[in-house]
């Protein structure tokens, strides 16, 4: 990590949703290390150890509330919308309270942060916005409808935010990974090699990343190492943009 992006962050504040684990924690490592005072925001008290770990603070709050989010902190200069989840299942066997909240916690409560702290953005005449979407707010796969319609309504809000910001000094990106080897995903592995008759590594290669031209999982370090550098002033020029981190998924 070169030292241009440890001055680019120095006196800056972050706030970094779903913190506790996997990519938004490793997100708020490398803004901590690059010189950010970093807020971790998660349902999982899990998050106030991660916090501890990167000396940033912790708050145990539920997106799908619109007014927690209201407590949180307003002087941010940079906005990491990460938190979110996954259920599968057919269009005609989805729950709909599930697909709604899925909806809340992915759309909507992005959407309340990001209304949250634009004021403070635009008056101090910088920000960032990093959206965290997915290979899936670029492309679908059945029996994740609530999942892919919510990483495309993403696409479009960061899309909004940056054309509204731009005057301001306020950049708005979507950052697009395939599969992240994170506790959700290895997790998964096991059932996956035992459903299909495989061994681990050929569930990896051939069922996760059968659309992917490079067959390795991503790793946490990697997205966050993409998030740092749409902070930082090579990437002033970029917004309303979405970087895919997918191995050639969507070349394809």
């Amino acid at each position: 990590m070169s030292g241009a992006y440890h001055s680019d962050l120095a006196g800056k504040s972050a706030l970094v949703t779903g913190a506790a684990s996997g990519i938004g924690l490793a997100c708020a490592g490398a803004l901590a290390e690059a010189g950010a005072k970093v807020h971790l925001v998660d349902i999982d008290d899990a998050v106030e150890k991660a916090a501890a770990d990167v000396n940033g603070i912790a708050h145990v709050v539920d997106l799908t509330d619109g007014r927690a989010i209201e407590t949180l902190p307003a002087e941010i200069d940079i906005l990491v919308n990460n938190a979110g989840f996954q259920h599968i299942a057919p269009i005609h066997e989805f729950p709909p309270e599930t697909f709604t909240r899925i909806q809340a916690l992915m759309v909507t409560a992005p959407f309340l942060l990001i209304r949250h702290v634009l004021p403070r953005m635009y008056d101090r005449g910088w920000g960032r916005v990093v959206n965290m979407s997915s290979v899936h707010g670029l492309r679908a796969s059945p029996f994740k409808s609530a999942y892919v319609t919510a990483k495309h309504a993403l696409e479009g809000l960061s899309k909004v935010t940056a054309l509204e910001g731009a005057e301001h000094g306020v950049t708005s990106n979507c950052v697009n990974p395939g599969y992240v080897r994170t506790p959700l995903v290895t997790g998964q592995l096991q059932a996956q090699a035992e459903e299909h008759g495989l061994e681990r590594d050929a569930v990896i290669e051939q069922i996760l990343l059968a659309r992917s031209a490079i067959k390795r999982l991503i790793e946490p370090e990697d997205v966050a190492a993409c998030v740092l550098w749409l902070c930082g002033t090579p990437a002033a020029h970029v917004t309303g943009t979405s970087l895919p981190l997918d191995g050639g998924w969507t070349a394809a």
